[in-house]
Protein backbone atom coordinates (compact mmCIF):
# COMPACT_ATOMS: atom_id res chain seq x y z
CA UNK A 1 0.00 0.00 0.00
CA UNK A 2 1.62 3.24 -0.67
CA UNK A 3 0.15 6.27 1.15
CA UNK A 4 0.49 10.36 0.44
CA UNK A 5 0.50 11.93 3.14
CA UNK A 6 -0.46 15.99 1.57
CA UNK A 7 0.66 18.78 4.62
CA UNK A 8 2.00 22.52 4.41
CA UNK A 9 4.16 21.69 7.32
CA UNK A 10 6.67 19.20 7.56
CA UNK A 11 10.15 19.61 9.00
CA UNK A 12 12.15 21.56 9.46
CA UNK A 13 9.29 23.98 8.75
CA UNK A 14 6.83 23.46 11.60
CA UNK A 15 4.97 26.10 13.17
CA UNK A 16 2.07 24.33 14.83
CA UNK A 17 0.09 20.94 16.27
CA UNK A 18 -0.66 20.02 12.16
CA UNK A 19 3.51 19.71 11.80
CA UNK A 20 4.23 18.10 14.50
CA UNK A 21 1.60 15.09 13.91
CA UNK A 22 2.97 14.74 10.55
CA UNK A 23 6.58 13.80 11.73
CA UNK A 24 5.57 11.85 14.04
CA UNK A 25 2.64 10.18 11.65
CA UNK A 26 5.32 9.26 8.90
CA UNK A 27 7.48 8.20 11.11
CA UNK A 28 5.79 6.20 12.84
CA UNK A 29 3.78 4.45 9.48
CA UNK A 30 7.28 3.66 8.47
CA UNK A 31 8.26 1.53 11.68
CA UNK A 32 4.80 -0.20 11.74
CA UNK A 33 5.28 -4.31 10.83
CA UNK A 34 4.61 -4.47 6.97
CA UNK A 35 4.79 -0.89 6.73
CA UNK A 36 3.09 1.30 3.90
CA UNK A 37 4.98 3.09 1.40
CA UNK A 38 4.65 6.32 2.92
CA UNK A 39 5.47 9.41 0.21
CA UNK A 40 4.65 13.34 2.11
CA UNK A 41 4.25 15.97 0.11
CA UNK A 42 4.52 19.96 1.49
CA UNK A 43 5.30 23.13 1.16
CA UNK A 44 8.39 25.15 1.01
CA UNK A 45 11.95 24.37 0.71
CA UNK A 46 13.30 21.18 -0.72
CA UNK A 47 13.73 18.56 1.92
CA UNK A 48 16.64 15.98 2.22
CA UNK A 49 14.80 13.29 3.19
CA UNK A 50 13.86 10.37 1.14
CA UNK A 51 9.79 10.25 0.03
CA UNK A 52 9.79 14.07 0.54
CA UNK A 53 8.71 16.52 -1.84
CA UNK A 54 8.26 19.81 -1.42
CA UNK A 55 6.27 22.25 -3.34
CA UNK A 56 6.68 26.16 -3.93
CA UNK A 57 4.00 28.58 -5.08
CA UNK A 58 4.00 29.00 -8.77
CA UNK A 59 5.69 32.04 -10.49
CA UNK A 60 2.44 33.35 -11.82
CA UNK A 61 0.64 33.72 -8.80
CA UNK A 62 3.68 34.93 -6.66
CA UNK A 63 1.71 38.16 -4.95
CA UNK A 64 -1.61 36.75 -5.34
CA UNK A 65 -3.96 35.92 -2.50
CA UNK A 66 -2.23 33.70 0.13
CA UNK A 67 -4.89 31.70 -0.19
CA UNK A 68 -4.90 31.39 -4.26
CA UNK A 69 -1.36 31.19 -3.72
CA UNK A 70 -2.25 27.43 -1.69
CA UNK A 71 -4.63 26.26 -4.06
CA UNK A 72 -1.97 27.24 -6.82
CA UNK A 73 0.73 24.51 -4.66
CA UNK A 74 -1.89 22.12 -3.88
CA UNK A 75 -2.65 21.99 -7.58
CA UNK A 76 1.16 20.39 -8.18
CA UNK A 77 0.70 18.51 -5.20
CA UNK A 78 -2.01 16.57 -6.85
CA UNK A 79 -0.49 15.88 -9.77
CA UNK A 80 2.51 14.23 -7.92
CA UNK A 81 0.28 12.05 -6.49
CA UNK A 82 -0.37 9.67 -9.36
CA UNK A 83 0.50 5.97 -8.52
CA UNK A 84 -0.60 5.97 -4.80
CA UNK A 85 -3.22 4.37 -3.53
CA UNK A 86 -4.49 6.53 -0.97
CA UNK A 87 -4.04 10.49 -0.22
CA UNK A 88 -3.71 11.92 3.25
CA UNK A 89 -4.73 15.24 3.88
CA UNK A 90 -3.89 17.56 6.32
CA UNK A 91 -5.44 21.20 7.61
CA UNK A 92 -7.19 23.36 4.55
CA UNK A 93 -4.14 24.02 3.30
CA UNK A 94 -3.65 20.47 1.63
CA UNK A 95 -7.46 19.80 1.71
CA UNK A 96 -7.71 20.43 -2.00
CA UNK A 97 -4.93 19.18 -2.93
CA UNK A 98 -6.56 15.66 -1.43
CA UNK A 99 -9.76 15.95 -2.69
CA UNK A 100 -8.54 16.72 -6.80
CA UNK A 101 -6.04 13.91 -6.20
CA UNK A 102 -9.09 11.62 -5.43
CA UNK A 103 -10.88 12.95 -8.59
CA UNK A 104 -7.89 13.00 -11.14
CA UNK A 105 -6.39 9.52 -10.01
CA UNK A 106 -9.10 7.83 -8.41
CA UNK A 107 -8.26 6.98 -5.00
CA UNK A 108 -9.91 7.16 -1.75
CA UNK A 109 -9.51 10.81 0.26
CA UNK A 110 -8.53 10.66 3.68
CA UNK A 111 -8.96 13.58 5.67
CA UNK A 112 -7.64 14.77 9.44
CA UNK A 113 -8.87 17.69 11.16
CA UNK A 114 -6.89 19.70 12.93
CA UNK A 115 -8.57 22.75 13.10
CA UNK A 116 -11.78 24.35 11.48
CA UNK A 117 -12.50 27.29 9.50
CA UNK A 118 -15.85 27.62 10.36
CA UNK A 119 -14.30 28.08 14.05
CA UNK A 120 -11.75 30.85 12.97
CA UNK A 121 -13.79 33.75 11.48
CA UNK A 122 -11.06 36.06 12.78
CA UNK A 123 -8.67 34.44 9.96
CA UNK A 124 -10.42 36.94 7.95
CA UNK A 125 -8.34 39.44 9.27
CA UNK A 126 -5.45 37.81 7.44
CA UNK A 127 -6.80 36.35 4.66
CA UNK A 128 -9.65 38.68 3.47
CA UNK A 129 -11.12 37.63 0.58
CA UNK A 130 -9.19 34.46 0.84
CA UNK A 131 -10.74 33.48 3.80
CA UNK A 132 -14.26 32.68 1.72
CA UNK A 133 -11.71 30.47 -0.21
CA UNK A 134 -10.08 28.60 2.10
CA UNK A 135 -13.65 28.03 3.77
CA UNK A 136 -14.71 26.35 0.32
CA UNK A 137 -11.61 23.87 -0.01
CA UNK A 138 -11.72 22.46 3.41
CA UNK A 139 -15.68 22.10 3.14
CA UNK A 140 -15.84 20.89 -0.88
CA UNK A 141 -13.00 18.80 0.51
CA UNK A 142 -14.61 17.13 3.37
CA UNK A 143 -17.79 16.37 2.30
CA UNK A 144 -16.10 14.42 -0.01
CA UNK A 145 -13.62 12.50 1.27
CA UNK A 146 -13.92 8.99 1.81
CA UNK A 147 -13.00 9.04 5.56
CA UNK A 148 -12.46 12.06 8.28
CA UNK A 149 -10.16 11.89 11.02
CA UNK A 150 -10.85 14.00 13.87
CA UNK A 151 -8.36 14.19 16.47
CA UNK A 152 -10.90 14.17 19.03
CA UNK A 153 -13.82 13.74 20.27
CA UNK A 154 -14.61 17.26 20.18
CA UNK A 155 -13.29 17.78 17.27
CA UNK A 156 -15.81 15.12 16.05
CA UNK A 157 -18.59 17.17 17.23
CA UNK A 158 -17.59 20.80 15.57
CA UNK A 159 -17.37 18.36 11.92
CA UNK A 160 -20.50 17.08 12.11
CA UNK A 161 -21.79 20.56 13.46
CA UNK A 162 -19.98 22.64 11.21
CA UNK A 163 -20.62 20.20 8.12
CA UNK A 164 -24.08 18.58 8.63
CA UNK A 165 -23.84 17.19 4.93
CA UNK A 166 -20.91 14.63 6.17
CA UNK A 167 -22.27 10.89 6.82
CA UNK A 168 -21.35 10.66 10.86
CA UNK A 169 -20.31 6.86 10.11
CA UNK A 170 -17.29 8.37 7.59
CA UNK A 171 -16.12 10.77 10.90
CA UNK A 172 -13.72 8.57 13.24
CA UNK A 173 -11.70 9.66 15.64
CA UNK A 174 -8.06 9.28 16.11
CA UNK A 175 -6.14 11.57 18.60
CA UNK A 176 -2.60 12.96 18.41
CA UNK A 177 0.20 11.46 19.88
CA UNK A 178 3.10 12.12 21.78
CA UNK A 179 7.26 10.95 21.70
CA UNK A 180 7.38 10.58 25.13
CA UNK A 181 11.52 9.83 24.54
CA UNK A 182 11.90 13.31 23.05
CA UNK A 183 9.54 14.89 25.32
CA UNK A 184 11.26 14.32 28.83
CA UNK A 185 12.16 15.84 31.36
CA UNK A 186 15.45 17.80 31.00
CA UNK A 187 16.76 18.61 34.35
CA UNK A 188 19.46 20.78 32.82
CA UNK A 189 19.44 24.71 32.98
CA UNK A 190 21.53 25.81 30.16
CA UNK A 191 18.88 27.03 28.14
CA UNK A 192 16.91 28.37 31.33
CA UNK A 193 20.18 30.40 31.70
CA UNK A 194 20.49 31.45 28.06
CA UNK A 195 16.49 32.76 28.32
CA UNK A 196 16.94 34.81 31.48
CA UNK A 197 14.85 31.72 33.73
CA UNK A 198 15.74 31.31 37.40
CA UNK A 199 15.41 27.70 37.98
CA UNK A 200 14.84 28.33 41.93
CA UNK A 201 11.18 30.41 41.47
CA UNK A 202 8.24 29.44 40.46
CA UNK A 203 7.36 29.80 36.71
CA UNK A 204 4.00 29.73 34.93
CA UNK A 205 4.80 28.82 31.06
CA UNK A 206 3.03 29.68 27.91
CA UNK A 207 4.31 27.80 24.43
CA UNK A 208 2.52 28.63 21.18
CA UNK A 209 1.37 31.03 18.30
CA UNK A 210 0.29 34.53 18.82
CA UNK A 211 -2.93 34.04 17.23
CA UNK A 212 -6.74 34.65 18.04
CA UNK A 213 -7.43 31.05 19.36
CA UNK A 214 -4.69 30.31 21.02
CA UNK A 215 -6.03 32.77 23.92
CA UNK A 216 -2.70 34.78 24.98
CA UNK A 217 -4.16 38.32 26.28
CA UNK A 218 -6.47 36.30 28.64
CA UNK A 219 -3.26 34.98 30.26
CA UNK A 220 -1.67 38.50 30.29
CA UNK A 221 -4.55 40.00 31.91
CA UNK A 222 -4.82 36.76 34.39
CA UNK A 223 -1.15 37.58 35.34
CA UNK A 224 -1.57 40.65 36.71
CA UNK A 225 -3.07 38.76 39.92
CA UNK A 226 -0.34 36.41 40.54
CA UNK A 227 2.38 37.04 43.06
CA UNK A 228 5.19 38.82 42.50
CA UNK A 229 8.00 36.83 42.68
CA UNK A 230 6.45 34.34 39.84
CA UNK A 231 8.04 34.28 36.69
CA UNK A 232 6.11 34.44 33.55
CA UNK A 233 7.56 32.60 30.32
CA UNK A 234 6.12 33.24 27.32
CA UNK A 235 7.31 31.25 24.10
CA UNK A 236 5.73 32.71 21.56
CA UNK A 237 6.01 32.50 17.54
CA UNK A 238 5.62 35.29 15.29
CA UNK A 239 1.63 36.89 15.66
CA UNK A 240 -1.39 36.17 13.01
CA UNK A 241 -1.61 39.98 12.65
CA UNK A 242 -0.38 43.58 13.48
CA UNK A 243 -3.60 43.63 15.54
CA UNK A 244 -2.81 40.97 17.39
CA UNK A 245 1.11 41.50 17.84
CA UNK A 246 -0.01 45.36 19.30
CA UNK A 247 -2.48 43.78 21.64
CA UNK A 248 0.32 41.22 22.91
CA UNK A 249 2.92 43.71 22.72
CA UNK A 250 1.49 46.13 25.25
CA UNK A 251 -0.28 43.49 27.59
CA UNK A 252 3.58 42.46 28.10
CA UNK A 253 4.86 45.91 28.20
CA UNK A 254 1.82 46.14 30.99
CA UNK A 255 3.31 43.57 33.01
CA UNK A 256 7.20 44.65 33.11
CA UNK A 257 5.95 47.70 34.39
CA UNK A 258 4.76 46.43 37.57
CA UNK A 259 6.97 43.59 37.94
CA UNK A 260 10.20 41.67 36.93
CA UNK A 261 10.33 37.99 36.08
CA UNK A 262 8.63 38.49 32.83
CA UNK A 263 10.72 36.35 30.08
CA UNK A 264 8.97 36.76 26.31
CA UNK A 265 11.42 34.40 23.57
CA UNK A 266 9.66 36.16 20.39
CA UNK A 267 10.13 32.86 18.26
CA UNK A 268 9.93 29.09 18.02
CA UNK A 269 12.39 27.73 19.74
CA UNK A 270 13.76 24.81 18.90
CA UNK A 271 12.22 21.61 20.05
CA UNK A 272 15.05 20.38 22.97
CA UNK A 273 15.05 23.80 24.50
CA UNK A 274 11.44 24.05 24.21
CA UNK A 275 11.57 20.52 26.66
CA UNK A 276 13.89 22.16 29.20
CA UNK A 277 11.48 25.21 29.75
CA UNK A 278 8.54 22.75 30.16
CA UNK A 279 11.00 20.60 32.10
CA UNK A 280 10.86 23.03 35.19
CA UNK A 281 7.79 24.83 35.12
CA UNK A 282 5.62 25.08 38.14
CA UNK A 283 2.67 24.98 35.67
CA UNK A 284 2.08 25.09 31.92
CA UNK A 285 -0.99 27.31 30.79
CA UNK A 286 -3.23 27.19 27.36
CA UNK A 287 -5.50 29.79 28.06
CA UNK A 288 -7.10 28.94 23.94
CA UNK A 289 -10.55 29.65 23.24
CA UNK A 290 -10.83 27.07 20.24
CA UNK A 291 -8.36 24.19 20.56
CA UNK A 292 -9.66 20.70 18.45
CA UNK A 293 -7.23 18.83 20.97
CA UNK A 294 -3.78 20.69 21.90
CA UNK A 295 -1.17 18.80 21.49
CA UNK A 296 1.26 21.14 23.26
CA UNK A 297 -0.47 19.23 26.62
CA UNK A 298 0.61 16.60 26.06
CA UNK A 299 4.73 17.53 25.24
CA UNK A 300 3.76 19.59 28.50
CA UNK A 301 2.46 16.47 30.59
CA UNK A 302 5.42 14.51 29.31
CA UNK A 303 7.67 16.81 30.95
CA UNK A 304 6.12 16.68 34.32
CA UNK A 305 5.05 19.61 34.00
CA UNK A 306 0.92 20.59 35.83
CA UNK A 307 -1.39 21.67 33.02
CA UNK A 308 -3.63 24.88 33.48
CA UNK A 309 -6.28 24.25 30.87
CA UNK A 310 -9.25 26.00 28.86
CA UNK A 311 -11.92 23.31 29.56
CA UNK A 312 -12.76 23.58 25.94
CA UNK A 313 -12.56 21.10 22.21
CA UNK A 314 -10.33 18.91 22.76
CA UNK A 315 -8.62 19.61 25.89
CA UNK A 316 -10.43 17.78 28.42
CA UNK A 317 -9.53 14.66 26.63
CA UNK A 318 -5.98 15.21 27.49
CA UNK A 319 -5.70 16.91 30.71
CA UNK A 320 -7.81 14.81 33.23
CA UNK A 321 -8.60 18.07 35.82
CA UNK A 322 -7.60 17.38 39.49
CA UNK A 323 -5.00 14.93 38.29
CA UNK A 324 -3.16 16.31 35.68
CA UNK A 325 -3.92 20.02 35.98
CA UNK A 326 -7.09 21.46 36.46
CA UNK A 327 -9.27 22.78 33.59
CA UNK A 328 -10.61 26.11 33.28
CA UNK A 329 -14.67 26.38 32.82
CA UNK A 330 -15.22 28.96 30.02
CA UNK A 331 -18.57 30.00 28.32
CA UNK A 332 -18.53 31.09 24.63
CA UNK A 333 -20.24 32.28 22.07
CA UNK A 334 -21.57 30.42 19.14
CA UNK A 335 -20.43 32.56 16.32
CA UNK A 336 -17.31 30.82 15.72
CA UNK A 337 -15.02 32.84 17.39
CA UNK A 338 -15.22 31.10 20.95
CA UNK A 339 -14.94 34.02 22.77
CA UNK A 340 -15.64 34.47 26.06
CA UNK A 341 -19.23 35.35 26.93
CA UNK A 342 -17.82 36.70 30.07
CA UNK A 343 -14.00 37.75 29.72
CA UNK A 344 -13.98 39.07 33.19
CA UNK A 345 -14.84 35.35 34.75
CA UNK A 346 -12.92 33.77 32.70
CA UNK A 347 -9.65 35.81 33.45
CA UNK A 348 -10.37 35.36 37.18
CA UNK A 349 -11.07 31.52 36.97
CA UNK A 350 -7.85 31.15 34.63
CA UNK A 351 -6.07 33.05 37.51
CA UNK A 352 -7.51 31.02 40.40
CA UNK A 353 -6.16 27.86 39.19
CA UNK A 354 -2.90 29.32 38.27
CA UNK A 355 -2.60 30.34 41.98
CA UNK A 356 -3.79 27.02 43.43
CA UNK A 357 -1.28 25.20 41.67
CA UNK A 358 1.43 27.93 42.02
CA UNK A 359 0.86 28.02 46.20
CA UNK A 360 0.83 24.32 46.43
CA UNK A 361 4.35 23.35 44.14
CA UNK A 362 4.12 19.73 46.12
CA UNK A 363 0.86 18.78 44.55
CA UNK A 364 1.91 20.57 41.30
CA UNK A 365 4.89 18.44 40.99
CA UNK A 366 2.50 15.13 41.41
CA UNK A 367 0.28 16.14 38.88
CA UNK A 368 3.15 16.74 36.29
CA UNK A 369 3.87 12.94 37.07
CA UNK A 370 0.63 11.71 36.36
CA UNK A 371 0.64 13.65 33.41
CA UNK A 372 3.80 12.01 32.22
CA UNK A 373 2.34 8.35 32.68
CA UNK A 374 -1.30 9.30 30.95
CA UNK A 375 1.24 11.07 28.43
CA UNK A 376 2.87 7.19 27.38
CA UNK A 377 0.23 5.34 28.34
CA UNK A 378 -2.76 6.96 26.12
CA UNK A 379 -0.99 8.97 23.40
CA UNK A 380 1.77 6.75 22.35
CA UNK A 381 2.62 7.31 18.74
CA UNK A 382 2.57 3.59 17.46
CA UNK A 383 -0.65 3.31 18.50
CA UNK A 384 -2.06 6.10 16.17
CA UNK A 385 0.00 4.85 13.51
CA UNK A 386 -1.99 1.60 13.82
CA UNK A 387 -5.41 3.01 14.29
CA UNK A 388 -4.67 5.80 10.90
CA UNK A 389 -3.71 2.54 8.40
CA UNK A 390 -6.71 0.81 9.74
CA UNK A 391 -8.51 3.64 8.04
CA UNK A 392 -6.65 3.16 5.56
CA UNK A 393 -7.33 -0.17 4.62
CA UNK A 394 -11.31 0.47 5.24
CA UNK A 395 -11.35 2.95 2.70
CA UNK A 396 -9.26 0.70 0.41
CA UNK A 397 -12.07 -2.18 0.83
Amino acid sequence: MRVDLLTREYPPEVYGGAGVHLEYLAAELRRLPDPPDVRVRCFGAERDEPGVTAYQTPDTLAGANAALQVMGVDLAMSAGAAGTDVVHSHTWYANLAGHVAKLLHDVPHVATTHSLEPLRPWKAEQLGGGYALSSWCERTALEHADAVIAVSAGMREDVLRCYPAIDPARVGVVHNGIDSAQYAPDRGTDVLARLGIDPDRRSVVFVGRITRQKGLPYLLRAAHGLDSDVQLVFLAGAPDTPEIAAEVTGLVQSLRDERDGVVWAERMLPKPEVVQVLSHATVFCCPSVYEPMGIVNLEAMACEAAVVATATGGIPEVVADGETGLLVPIDQATDGTGTPLHPDRFVADLRERLAALLADPARAAGMGRAGRRRAIEAFDWSVIAERTRAIYRSVLG
